[in-house]
């Protein structure tokens, strides 16, 4: 049966049209699926008795399952949920204390291809692309679930968004024009797909890039992350410049701050000068524990002279507060206990 969820109103129109339904009734399931976020159609009480049972007979809100749910002691939910194929994919809400905002971390890929040494994901290899309508189930089944409105959107889950986005660009359309989540609440991060970045530029959207850099130079960053023999740091900086002048967007600098291999006075000196003509935000990540990598967390004191440093140089830093690391939610965590979840 098709799947109501993901569908536009205008595609739900053609649905009501066709049993002879009207536009209203359209806009009436459109708002139950994407702001009420129900997960059946007896929820569904403005529409008739005979009605919903059509559409119980005939369509699915959704195929997607919730294998298993995680809540940290600090709010984070992590939820590891399961498409029709098999497949699964982890997606986070994080809150924040004294902040309205509730942030979904959403995925764009089943495993990822650009494994980077610190992060749990690359680890798994890459198996498939999410479609746009898998992308938005993630942030559907948080509200389900919490019965509470996602406000912000942050594609930091699993995968490499620019390498797959066709998918993450509709999804994008969908939660400005279907969830009225603003563009400028959604970021949209990368590891530096430099042609893709180009095209962003050309498209000339409002939503945030983040950039993950981690890295100071082309030769930590080569030991850390694959991606940067086939995109160098170089050549990744121009391809910031030509974002920035042709959007007028501040990008954001994303840095996993790793003891003794990144964090250091010199790295973050060297990170100063590299940055200083990009016009961009840091936010400094303290790495995040995941077995295998002999990585350490750094210390708080080179946290703190790190910092120091970026902004004296005029950027405006800060250090990502760490959520959900004791269920293996924060960044580079995620996918860390799907095989063992799986089966």
């Amino acid at each position: 049966m098709e799947v109501l969820s993901g569908l536009s109103l205008e595609e739900i129109e053609n649905i009501t049209n066709a049993f002879g339904a009207s536009k209203y009734r359209a806009k009436q399931i459109h708002n139950w699926i994407y702001t009420k976020s129900v997960s059946s159609f007896d929820e569904m009480t403005d529409l008739g008795k005979d009605f919903r049972q059509t559409l119980k007979d005939n369509f699915l809100i959704t195929d997607t399952k919730v294998v298993s749910k995680q809540v940290s002691s600090d709010g984070t939910i992590k939820y590891l949920i399961e498409y029709p194929d098999g497949e699964r994919v982890e997606t986070v809400l994080m809150r924040f204390d004294n902040r309205a905002n509730l942030t979904a971390c959403v995925s764009s890929q089943i495993g990822c291809a650009v494994n980077c040494s610190f992060c749990a994901t690359g680890k798994q290899g890459f198996k498939r692309n999410l479609n746009y309508k898998e992308i938005i189930e993630q942030v559907l089944t948080i509200q389900r679930d919490t019965k509470l409105k996602v406000t912000n959107i942050v594609f930091m889950g699993q995968g490499e968004p620019l390498l797959n986005l066709d998918n993450v660009l509709k999804a994008l359309e969908i939660f400005n024009n279907d969830f009225r989540i603003g563009a400028r609440r959604i970021t949209i991060s990368t590891s530096g797909i430099i042609p893709q970045i180009n095209h962003l530029a050309e498209l000339n959207l409002q939503s945030t890039l983040a950039i993950s850099l981690h890295a100071p130079n082309h030769s930590i960053r080569c030991k850390i992350m694959p991606i940067e023999k086939k995109y160098p740091i170089d050549e990744l900086k121009k391809a910031l410049i030509n974002y920035v002048d042709k959007t007028g967007n501040r990008v954001t600098i994303e840095y996993i701050l790793i003891h003794n291999l990144n964090d250091t006075f010199e790295s973050a000196k060297e990170l100063a000068f590299f940055l200083k003509d990009i016009k961009c935000n840091v936010n400094l990540i303290p790495y995040n524990p995941v077995t295998e990598t002999g990585y350490k967390k750094p210390l708080k004191n080179d946290i703190m002279k790190f910092k120091y440093i970026l902004e004296h140089s005029g950027k405006k830093v800060t250090v990502r507060l760490e959520r959900g690391a004791d269920i293996d939610a924060a960044c580079g965590q995620l996918s860390g206990k799907v095989n063992n979840l799986k089966g």
